[in-house]
């Protein structure tokens, strides 16, 4: 007969809250749900309302069987009427919660297996909500991983402490991703579902691009040069508006970099078959379009009257395949 002896149950608690990274009272308390999971099994009804308290001097664990204090009773298992509970208890009110104990030393087959199994996946949630806990203040910043595997779907990455999901609208068009690979990812959420925290990664957003530029451009942390503007189709193009309002600064050749050395190296993360367009932000709608619009030469933007949103822009018949751009792309992102 396989049984769960408390007093080892307790002692294994040290350990299993060193080798999980784990604060023990989070062990002890997943531990306790999976005692009173086990006594339920093994003594009590599934409706019950049970809790546990570990000794961990004695080893021994108090059951505590609970119903609540309800004008009508529907279900005797779990709920008690006042005129009962004020025999047990004489202040007892609605609502409050009538308990009496039980001993609990160690436990049948089944409930043994229960009592694992709640063990197994509450460490499981425990361990993601400590994970996440600790990358919770990286949201927004690049991180570095390792691809860990690749689905139809999704590519799960190693971040170290934690795995993530580079799910497929946030990878980089024609990327490919090899099992081994290192590459950089931006934490963009944290999301809460019913399987636990889930650390949401990026390399396609228009962000990944900005906080890349930020680690490039010290001068965008000084304020010397801002980012005003950015479009973005990930693995095809992407244009950004550069702005500085300190004299003599060349907020471009700053993005640029001497030899195009800051581009470049953004350009090596993303992929040479990303273009990057840099134009200068203009207040005027007119020169602003017209630097978006870049590398095709302008003619002229006739802003629509009555409609901000609308421009018509005249170029060259030489230069329109190039304002379009392929499949166009170029357009489309000098409107967004």
């Amino acid at each position: 007969m396989e049984t769960i002896n408390i007093k080892q149950l307790t002692a294994a608690i040290r350990i299993i809250a060193d080798e999980k990274n784990l604060p023990e009272d989070t062990v002890m308390e997943v531990i306790e749900q999976a005692i009173a999971a086990a006594w339920r099994r093994d003594n009590g009804e599934r409706d019950q309302i049970v809790r546990s308290i570990i000794d961990t001097k004695s080893g021994e664990a108090t059951i505590y069987v609970g119903r609540r204090v309800v004008e009508d009773v529907e279900n005797p298992i779990n709920e008690i009427s006042l005129e009962d509970a004020r025999k047990e208890k004489k202040d007892a009110q609605l609502e409050d919660l009538i308990e009496h104990e039980e001993k609990a030393t160690s436990f049948g087959r089944v409930a043994a297996q229960t009592a694992k199994q709640v063990v197994l996946q509450r460490l499981r949630e425990a361990e993601r909500e400590v994970v996440s806990a600790a990358y919770e203040d990286k949201i927004g910043t690049i991180i570095s991983g390792t691809v860990q595997r690749v689905e139809p779907r999704v590519v799960r990455i190693d971040l170290g402490q934690a795995s993530g999901i580079l799910p497929q609208s946030e990878q980089i068009q024609d990327e490919y991703y090899n099992v081994g690979n290192r590459l950089k990812v931006l934490l963009k959420e944290i999301e809460r579902g019913q399987r636990g925290p889930q650390l949401i990664l990026s390399r396609g957003s228009e962000e990944f691009v900005t906080r890349l530029f930020e680690q490039e451009v010290p001068e965008l942390e000084s304020g010397a040069v801002e980012i005003k503007g950015i479009a973005r189709e990930a693995g095809r193009r992407t244009k950004i508006a550069v702005f500085s309002s300190v004299p003599g600064v060349d907020p471009v050749g700053t993005f640029v970099g001497g030899h195009g050395t800051r581009v470049r190296a953004v350009m090596n993360e993303i992929g040479e078959q990303e273009k990057i367009d840099i134009l200068v932000y203009n207040d005027d709608p007119v020169e602003y379009i017209k630097g978006a619009i870049s590398p095709a030469e302008v003619v002229r933007v006739d802003i629509q009257k009555g409609d901000e949103k609308r421009a018509k822009v005249l170029v060259e018949e030489d230069q329109q395949s190039i304002a379009i751009g392929r499949g166009g792309q170029n357009v489309r992102i000098a409107s967004r």
